[in-house]
């Protein structure tokens, strides 16, 4: 007896999952509303131009982080897939936690409509009963599908103007269509297309078998023990014990592990395309085997260990790379983020070169765009930082609003000599410094610009 509450007594892997959906819930939905130092942690706003990242505000014009982003996706999902095998997909994907809410816990929970154990029965819509709970459900899950729509719009327009942009709807119409279509989207992906999404559209399915080996972990069904469900000499699956070739198979032939899958497999084949390592099928052969005092015939391991019987290796040389790829984006990525310019300004020369004005003194014109991208209005200063020669003789500080731009026609002049060239006219190397006088040391950008020096003989 003590043997088989060993087995029985082990938390059901469906209860983790429980818990990391709700933690991903309360992650996503928490998320849009933190902000630091008045920025979101995270935001593509389309509508500011602004791409917002653990509290620092990019602008579109410093969109060279998405890349670092994109590689920082890809490699993290080549990695997990590598060790873990589709446990995103069974864990965290947003498409199996609204397929969860709706079938387990609308559907089974509150409205009793289906067994959480046998996903694979259609419900019995001849009843009025169940029609009206149907109907219900449904109800219940638009109004979810409105909640995560909007969840997601969050990501792209901040919740504070979100909610602003609500009280005058025929001026935002394309935000409210957006979140209308998301939300169909959502009520016809979970109650119509359902896990069909996963095994003919997500295109991860057909990633996940080039990168797979035999330390991947995933949903395994022990051949050795159970015996092989599928008869090769009559070509069909096994559904009754007594069609085992082997008479010691422990598998019970209960139908357990396949009448709980959400995506309609049969574990006991071997690895299909369509597993999202859910483990459903794990716990209930944990739960019938343990009656018998025995492990499960499916368990959460890798064709090494189930298989050849020898450990799994976490660490060998596809994960190694992948964590070393990983490494280096992300170095890159927090080395590039810290050089980050919390203001914009581009330089431009005037088409005219220079002009001499009275006493030999020469002046350039400049073109300068000035754009605020923090949170706050700031004033801005501009000074020449390598060359005490040539002064800013046009050029008054001024304040500029969060997010706007200037235009500010700037001229720099001279009245030494700098160059004794009679025979071509001098460009001279000079260094701008703008800066916030709000915040000098963090708020200051630099840019080298040109100042063009006559030669000799056009001076008097």
């Amino acid at each position: 007896m003590k043997e088989k509450n060993e087995y029985l007594d082990k938390t059901p892997y469906r209860y983790r999952r429980y818990v990391g959906y709700t933690l991903a819930t309360i992650i996503s939905l928490a998320i849009p509303f933190i902000q630091i130092n008045g920025n979101q942690i995270f935001l593509l706003s389309f509508d500011k131009k602004q791409f917002h990242l653990m509290g620092t505000a990019f602008d579109m014009q410093e969109l060279y982080l998405m890349p670092f982003l994109l590689m920082l996706l890809f490699l993290g999902i080549f990695a997990l897939t590598a060790i873990g095998g589709r446990a995103w997909c069974g864990w965290s994907c947003p498409q199996t936690i609204f397929r969860v809410i709706y079938r387990d816990l609308i559907e089974s929970t509150l409205l009793k409509l289906r067994r959480i154990k046998n996903k694979q029965k259609d419900i019995d819509l001849s009843k009025n009963e169940n029609r009206f709970k149907k109907a219900v459900g449904i109800a219940l899950w638009s109004i979810l599908s409105l909640i995560a729509a909007s969840n997601f719009m969050w990501f792209f327009v901040p919740p504070a103007d979100f909610f602003a942009y609500l009280k005058e709807p025929t001026e935002h119409l394309f935000l409210i269509g957006m979140v209308l279509c998301i939300a169909g989207f959502l009520i016809y992906d979970v109650i119509i297309l359902k896990e069909d999404f996963c095994i003919y559209i997500c295109p991860y399915s057909r990633v996940q078998s080039v990168l797979y080996d035999n330390n991947t972990y995933q949903a395994i069904y022990s051949t050795s023990r159970g015996g092989n469900i599928y008869n090769e000499q009559k070509e069909k699956t096994i559904f009754k014990i007594k069609d085992f070739v082997d008479p010691s198979s422990e598998c019970t032939a209960c139908e357990a592990c396949v009448s709980v899958c959400p995506t309609h497999i049969d574990i006991r084949k071997g690895m299909q395309l369509e597993c999202i390592n859910c483990l459903e099928c794990v716990d209930a052969c944990t739960t019938v085997m343990g009656k018998l005092g025995k492990p499960s015939l499916v368990q959460w391991s890798s064709t090494n260990n189930i298989v050849y019987n020898e450990p799994t290796k976490v660490l060998r040389k596809n994960t190694i790379m992948y964590f070393v790829a990983l490494a280096i984006t992300i170095s890159i990525l927090f080395l590039m983020s810290g050089e980050k310019e919390y203001m914009l300004l581009n330089v431009n020369k005037d088409t005219e070169l220079y002009k001499i004005k009275e006493n030999n003194v020469v002046s350039n014109t400049y073109l300068l765009l000035f754009q605020n991208t923090e949170s706050k209005p700031l004033t801005y200063e501009l000074e020449i930082t390598n060359n005490p020669d040539i002064k800013i003789t046009r050029f008054e500080p001024f304040t500029l609003s969060p997010g706007k731009m200037a235009k500010k026609v700037v001229i720099l002049e001279t009245d030494k000599l700098l160059v004794n060239d009679s025979s071509k006219d001098t460009p001279i190397p000079i260094t701008l410094k703008a800066y916030a006088k709000e915040d000098p040391e963090k708020v200051k950008v630099v840019r080298n610009a040109t100042f063009f020096f006559p030669r000799a003989d056009k001076l008097k």
